[in-house]
């Protein structure tokens, strides 16, 4: 079962630097957010729900959509998504590895009683950055390495008979 990581996605928001410096909307903020996710869940192996607070909106109903390995979830009017983290995590199988990632200290003393690890935003964020970083370069070695392997497994006269053709 691939580990989890939940991630309280307004608290993230709140604490990402780049949000305020290039002064991005909060449906762009949304957008990068859940797409970084993707992307991360990808080169983690993990499964990640990210989840939106709708305590104050006009939704009557909680609304989840999955994109691959990432479950976007935005709480209905009334509930927090605090609420939600606590009781999608109560609800983990104990055997489970399971990690959060909220700024809000409350929610970190709730979610390291039921047994999850906690991150801060900021750490995430960080994480994020950083397998961002390690899956690009791994592809693009990964993509050099082809490219000179497939020379050096071709002989000799079938590179030059190649070489002609390209030449025209």
């Amino acid at each position: 079962m691939k580990p989890l990581l939940i991630v309280d996605g307004y608290n993230v928001i709140g604490a990402w630097r780049d949000a305020e410096r290039f002064q991005w909307s909060l449906d762009e903020c949304r957008d990068r957010l859940m797409h970084q996710l993707e992307d991360y869940s990808g080169y983690a192996g993990e499964e990640v729900v990210l989840v939106f607070d709708g305590y104050q909106s006009d939704r009557k109903i909680r609304t989840e959509e999955t994109h691959g390995s990432l479950t976007l979830v935005f709480t209905c009017h009334g509930e927090t998504a605090d609420s939600y983290i606590e009781r999608l995590v109560a609800q983990t199988p104990k055997y489970r590895s399971v990690r959060v990632a909220t700024s809000d200290g409350l929610e970190q003393s709730q979610v390291l009683a039921t047994g999850a690890m906690r991150m801060t935003s900021r750490e995430l964020l960080r994480e994020l950055k950083q397998q961002r970083t390690t899956g690009l370069e791994a592809h693009q070695h990964q993509s050099l390495g082809r490219k000179q392997n497939l020379a050096g497994r071709l002989p000799k006269d079938t590179l030059q008979v190649l070489e002609k053709l390209r030449r025209g």
